[in-house]
Parts: structure tokens; sequence; C-alpha cells
């Protein structure tokens, strides 16, 4: 992935954003065209540290024939995007924009035998039933033996070895603090949930910038 070192996330940083995110675009090359399935996922480390990304898909997917531990998959993360007019900086002579925060993880994946998949089934489930509570969470134990059996032969459980990691968080971070605030602001004020979360995270990002604004703005009014 091409990215530009003001916009280049570090290692921990890109972790904790796709281990937060949980969802990816699963791509692999089958010798003649590139083959993809979304799909959701959490990452574990080895005693090395080395990352895994663990999750499955159903037992027809292409994806499934690729899993031999020596093709190369990625794991495609991406976050929050929103589209940014020219006409929202401080500053003139611009162009339009995308910010957005994406994560690729790139690896070899290999096949889970059927304890790995059960205990990865209830992984995966607890993680995201966790963002329910206070809702008791589900648990696979809620389901007759013979449903959950017959569920488990239709799908294969996958673990990617993550040895590559790219993260690009694009959030204008190269521009001056007028056009940055003025950029958030902007952002904030639209009803796409995802330019409302970028404008969120342009805050956490430079916070001084918005100090400033904010003092500017209310010496200015005090003033008038």
């Amino acid at each position: 992935m091409y990215t530009p070192p003001m916009f280049k996330s570090d290692r921990a940083a890109s972790l904790a954003f796709a281990e937060a995110r949980g969802f990816a675009l699963a791509c692999a090359w089958d010798g003649s065209k590139p083959v993809a399935s979304p799909l959701p996922f959490y990452l574990t480390f080895a005693g090395d540290g080395t990352p895994h990304a663990a999750f499955h898909v159903a037992r027809h997917n292409p994806l499934v024939k690729l899993a031999d531990g020596t093709t190369s998959w990625l794991l495609a993360v991406s976050g929050a995007d929103a589209y940014v007019s020219p006409d929202w900086f401080v500053s003139p002579d611009q162009v339009p924009t995308w910010l957005y925060q994406v994560v690729h993880l790139t690896g070899t994946v290999r096949t889970l035998s059927d304890d790995e998949l059960a205990e990865q089934i209830e992984t995966l489930s607890a993680k995201f039933e966790e963002r329910l509570l206070p809702k008791k969470p589900w648990l696979s134990s809620k389901m007759t033996a013979g449903r959950l059996a017959a569920l488990k032969k239709a799908i294969v459980g996958l673990t990617m070895t993550v040895n590559e990691i790219e993260g690009s968080f694009k959030l204008s971070q190269q521009k001056s603090d007028a056009d940055y605030t003025a950029l958030a602001g902007a952002l904030a004020t639209q009803p796409d949930a995802d330019a409302q979360v970028i404008a969120g995270l342009m805050r956490e990002h430079r916070p001084q910038a918005f100090a400033t604004a904010d003092t500017s703005h209310t010496n200015s009014t005090i003033s008038g």
C-alpha cells in the first residue's frame, strides 16, 4: 500500500485499529485472478509477538483452496472515510481530497482443526457480543448440538500469520492549523456519519490546534 510518510501509522496503532474494527476484506490470488470475501476476525499474538488473525469462511468459498500455508493473503481493514471539498479550506488553490483510515495485514493462511474452529467461533462471537452489553452474551451452548454441528461443517476455520502490517491514517496532517481546524469543523456539520467520525479523529490527533482556534473565537466574541 502506498503511504506518504506523514500518513503512516506505526505498528501498535495499526494493530489496535485492526483489532477494534474487527472486519476486513480478505484477498488472495488464485493464479489467474484475485479472490476476495468480507469477513469478521480477531487478533491473537504468539509468544514472540507475531500477530495472528483468526476468521472463517463458507466451506465452498474459493479462498479455502488458497489456505495452503504458502499463498500470501491480504486483510484490508477499512474505517471511516470522508470527502473533503476544496471550498472548506482557508488557503486558496486547493483540490478535492478524501480522508480515511485503513490497515493492511499480509501473511500466509492455514486451516484450523475442528477443536480450533470451535474455540474460534466462541472467541469471535464473544468479541462482538461484548459490544452489546448489558445484553446477556450469546453462547453457542444456546443451540441444539445437532444444529451447531451442521453449521460447523458448513464453514472452514482459518488463521493468518501476519508478517507485514501497513497503516495509512490520512487526516490532513500536513495542513496548517487553520486549514486543519476548518476542515474538521466542516466535516462535523455533515449529515454523513463517517464525516463526523473523521472530524472527531482530527480533533483527537491535533487537540492544541482546536484549543487555539476555540480561544481565538472566544476572544473575538468578547471583543465584538
